[in-house]
C-alpha cells in the first residue's frame, strides 16, 4: 500500500537531514518505493501494515538514526487524496495573494472540546474547519501563520500536529495518489 509520511521539525531549527539521508533511513525500514517531495518532511513510500504502527516504527528508527524526536504522521494515499480534495470554505471568496491555506494532519482525531478551543485562534483573518484528522486554517495573511506556533494547536486539539500548504498537499497527491 502507498503513504505518505509528514515528518514534523526536518530541516527547521538547525535540524537538517538531506533528503537522500532520510530516503535512506526509511529504505532500512524495508519501505519500498521510497520518494521525498521538496525538503520539508514529506516522504512517499510503498509499504504493508497500519498507518499507526508504521508511524511508531518509523519515529523509533528516525531517533535511533538522528539522535532527535521526529514526530512523524502517516496517511495511505488514499486518505491523503481525500484531504487534499477536501474544500473546507466553499462559501467564502478565494484568497488574495497575500493569504493562504493549509492543511494540518492530525495523529489522531482531536480532543472533544479541541474545535471550541481552536475558537480562540479564530478572527483577525484566520478561519479553521475540522474535517477528520485535518485541520484546514485559512489565513487572509499568510504572516499570521507565524504567529501562531503548532504548540499551541497541538495544547488546543490534544494531539501532535504538522500543517502543508494545501498546494504541496495537492501537488503531492495529483503525483503520488492517483
Amino acid at each position: 500500500m502507498r503513504y505518505i509520511a509528514l515528518l514534523r521539525a526536518v530541516n527547521v531549527g538547525g535540524r537538517q537531514v538531506k533528503m537522500d539521508r532520510l530516503r535512506a533511513l526509511f529504505e532500512e525500514l524495508r519501505f519500498r518505493s521510497v520518494e521525498t517531495f521538496i525538503a520539508s518532511g514529506n516522504v512517499i513510500f510503498d509499504a504493508t501494515g497500519k498507518a499507526q504502527a508504521i508511524e511508531s516504527k518509523i519515529e523509533k528508527h528516525l531517533f535511533e538514526s538522528l539522535g532527535f524526536d521526529v514526530p512523524t504522521l502517516v496517511r495511505s494515499a488514499e486518505d491523503f487524496s481525500v484531504a487534499a480534495a477536501h474544500v473546507p470554505f466553499p462559501a467564502l471568496p478565494p484568497l488574495t495573494k497575500a493569504g493562504g491555506l493549509y492543511v494540518g494532519f492530525l495523529k489522531s482525531a482531536p480532543a472533544s472540546d479541541g474545535p471550541a478551543k481552536l475558537e480562540a485562534f479564530s478572527g483577525g483573518g484566520n478561519t479553521f474547519a475540522l474535517h477528520g484528522r485535518e485541520l484546514y486554517w485559512r489565513a487572509e495573511d499568510r504572516q499570521s501563520v507565524i504567529a501562531i506556533p503548532i504548540a499551541k494547536f497541538e495544547r488546543a486539539l490534544g494531539c501532535p500536529a504538522t500543517f502543508r500548504n494545501v498546494t504541496t498537499v495537492r501537488k503531492i497527491a495529483e503525483r503520488y495518489c492517483a
